[in-house]
Formats: structure tokens, sequence, C-alpha cells
């Protein structure tokens, strides 16, 4: 809801939903709905495991982590970004990239080494 919200204020504040900015908003929204399909992927592959509850709180928490600095870092480039240049955004949309390798790595881990 925030989301159509917030692109509702933009989109009534003249020249404030630039073509750059509306590429942006929607790289945003569009990673963070894949993300949330992966979710119900990951979490379920995940409680099939036998890892221990401390390491299967470590994969959710990484990949959820992922999964916020993956799609807010479109948004603060959005936000705080130049055409062609790359931002604090970029750098963090980047990070989120590495967190949810890792959260998919220790999944894969799991299914191959540790199936119930």
């Amino acid at each position: 809801m925030y989301g159509g919200y917030a692109l509702l204020g933009l989109l009534t504040k003249k020249n404030a939903l630039t073509p750059f900015r509306r590429t942006w908003f929607r790289a945003g929204h569009a990673h963070a709905g894949v993300m949330l399909l992966m979710a119900l992927l990951f979490f379920d592959y995940l409680s099939q495991t036998r890892l221990s509850l401390a390491a299967k709180h470590l994969a959710c928490g990484t990949f959820v982590a992922g999964i916020l600095t993956q799609s807010g870092g479109f948004f603060i480039h959005m936000a705080k970004g130049e055409e062609d240049r790359p931002s604090i955004g970029t750098t963090i949309t980047s990070l989120g990239a590495v967190l949810l390798t890792a959260a998919i790595a220790i999944l894969v881990y799991a299914l191959f080494f540790a199936h119930a």
C-alpha cells in the first residue's frame, strides 16, 4: 500500500517523477515483487532441511536483508542518484545481491547435504 501512496505523491507533484525516477521506481517495485515470490519458495524449501534452528535463522535473516537491500537500493538510487552514474543506491543494490547469493548458497547446501 505504501508503494501506491508514494507513487501517487510523486505523480501529483509537478516534475517529481522524471523518466529517470520512473525507471528506478519500477525497478525497485519489480524486484520487491519477484523477491516476495522467491521468499515463499525459499522458506518452504528451507523448512524441509535438517539444518539447525540457528542456521535456519541465519539463512532467513540473510535472505530478508538481501531482499531489503536489493530492492531498497533501487529506491535510494531513484532519490539520490544521477543518470548514468553509480550512487550509494547502486552499491546497496549490489550488497543485496551478495546477501541473496549467500542465503541461496546456504539453501542449496542444505538441500543437497542436510535434507530431511
